[in-house]
C-alpha cells in the first residue's frame, strides 16, 4: 500500500508498507556482528497527568514496554536497558531497577546489557558513595542475568576531576566488580554535563585496567574517526567497540566487510573479531525490522544487501537524531506509535512537544523510505489525528 499525505508546509508524504520488495530473504547465517537496540519506555495514556519524576514507576505502561523489547529481540537484537534511549537521567532508579529484573524475566536468546549509574542516591557528594552505588548497580543487573555497562558519571566532570582521578574511581567500580563489564562514552550533544570527559589518555588506561574483566566501550560521541582510532586501541587489548553512532553506523558496522574468522569471549558468549563495529544503538529501536535483514545479508557475506537495507536506517538515523540530539526519544516513540507499538507518542515531562511537526513528518517519511513502517494505512490514519492536534 502507498498512500500520499498532504503537507501543509512542502511537499507531499508518501508512506508505504515496510519491506515490500521482491529480493529473497538471505539464507540464515550465524550472526557476524553483536547488535543491541537501546530500547525507550511507553508511557501510560493518563501519564501526561503527572509531573513528577517519583511517579515515573507508575507512568510506565509495562505490558507495552515489555512487548516492545520481545519486537526488538524477534528481530534479532539484544536488547540495551536501562540507558539514555530509556530516558534513564529522568527515569530514576526503582524505574530502571524493574526494567533490568523484568528484562532478565523475559529470558531472550538474544540476551541483554544495562545501564549501572548512581541514581538510587538522593546526593553523590563524595568518590566513595559514588563507587558504591556503581558497583551496587552493576551487582543488580548481573544478578538479573545481564551485562553491566558502566554509565558516564557526571559527577567527575561537576568535580572538575583530572585524568588521574578518572582512572582512580574507574579502578576501584572495576576492583569490586564481577566481569565482564563495559564503558559507555557519551558526548555531550547526548547530555551536555558530559563534555570533557574521559580527560587526557583517561580512557585508554581504564581499558587497559584489567582487560579479561573491561571487555570494551560503547562510543556515543557521533564522531567516525574519533570511533576508528579507539576501536584500533581496543583490538590491540582484545577489546571491542559498540557503536553508539546513530548518524555514522552504516560504514562502521560494516568495516572491512569481511567474514570474520575468529572470535573473542565476552563472558560466556563468544563474539566475532574483526575490524569493525558491534553496534548498541537507540536507532535500532525505531528501524528494527529493516536493520535487522541489513545484518542478515551481512552475515551471508552480502554487503552490498546490507549497505542497501543500512543506508535507508542511518538516513533516518540521522534525521531522528539531529540537533539538539537529546530529544531523539520523541522519533523512535513517534515511529513506534505510527507501527501500533503504543498508544499515545508521549515521553516523560512531554519532550516530545519540543520537536515540531515537520521534523515527524519528515521521521515518518524517512521510516517509510527504510521500510520501517509495517502498515502506512494505519500510520497514515495516526499522522492526521496529530495533524489535527489529537496528540499534540
Amino acid at each position: 500500500m502507498r498512500i500520499e499525505l498532504p503537507n501543509p508546509d512542502g511537499d507531499p508524504i508518501w508512506l508505504e508498507d515496510g519491506l515490500l520488495s521482491s529480493e529473497p530473504e538471505p539464507v540464515a547465517a550465524v550472526p557476524v556482528r553483536v547488535a543491541y537496540a537501546a530500547a525507550h519506555i511507553i508511557l501510560k495514556d493518563d501519564a501526561s497527568h503527572r509531573s513528577s519524576s517519583a511517579d515515573a514507576i507508575e507512568m510506565v505502561d509495562w505490558d507495552q514496554t515489555t512487548a516492545f523489547r520481545q519486537h526488538l529481540a524477534s528481530h534479532g537484537f539484544g536488547i540495551a536497558e536501562a540507558m539514555d534511549t530509556a530516558q534513564r537521567f529522568e527515569l530514576g532508579w526503582p524505574a530502571a531497577r524493574r526494567l533490568i529484573e523484568q528484562c532478565g524475566e523475559l529470558d531472550l536468546d538474544t540476551g541483554f546489557i544495562a545501564g549501572a549509574g548512581a541514581d538510587q542516591c538522593n546526593e553523590v557528594s563524595d568518590p566513595t558513595t559514588l563507587i558504591d552505588a556503581v558497583v551496587e548497580q552493576v551487582h543488580i543487573i548481573q544478578q538479573a542475568g545481564g551485562i553491566a555497562i558502566i554509565l558516564p558519571m557526571p559527577w567527575l566532570c561537576r568535580w572538575g576531576c583530572d585524568e588521574q582521578q578518572y582512572v582512580s574511581i574507574y579502578r576501584s567500580i572495576i576492583e569490586q566488580s564481577e566481569g565482564p563489564v563495559l564503558l559507555h562514552w557519551l558526548g555531550p550533544m547526548f547530555m551536555a554535563e558530559l563534555a570533557g570527559y574521559f580527560p587526557g589518555d583517561s580512557l585508554d588506561r581504564i581499558l587497559s585496567i584489567d582487560v579479561d574483566k573491561v571487555r570494551g566501550v560503547k562510543m556515543s560521541m557521533l564522531d567516525h574517526d574519533l570511533e576508528i582510532e579507539v576501536r584500533q586501541r581496543c583490538r590491540e587489548r582484545g577489546q571491542i567497540v559498540l557503536t553508539g553512532d546513530d548518524h555514522h553506523f552504516c560504514d562502521l558496522i560494516a568495516g572491512d566487510g569481511k567474514i570474520p574468522s575468529q572470535s573473542i569471549a565476552i563472558g560466556a558468549r563468544q563474539v566475532p573479531d574483526g575490524d569493525f563495529s558491534h553496534a548498541l544503538l537507540g536507532v535500532l529501536d525505531g528501524v528494527a525490522v529493516p536493520a535487522g535483514r541489513a545484518l542478515r545479508h551481512l552475515a551471508a557475506g552480502d554487503l552490498a544487501g546490507y549497505r542497501r537495507w543500512m543506508q535507508p536506517c542511518e538516513d533516518y538515523g540521522q534525521r531522528v537524531f539531529e540537533a539538539p540530539t537529546h530529544l531523539y526519544k520523541a522519533g523512535l516513540a513517534f515511529t513506534a506509535w505510527l507501527n501500533g507499538h503504543q498508544h499515545q507518542p508521549m515521553l516523560l515531562h512531554r519532550i516530545d512537544l519540543e520537536r515540531d511537526l515537520d521534523h515527524l513528518l519528515d521521521v515518518a517519511r524517512l521510516a517509510s523510505r527504510a521500510g520501517a513502517i509495517a502498515d502506512a494505512g494505519m500510520a497514515a490514519e495516526r499522522i492526521e489525528l496529530m495533524m489535527a492536534g489529537v496528540h499534540r
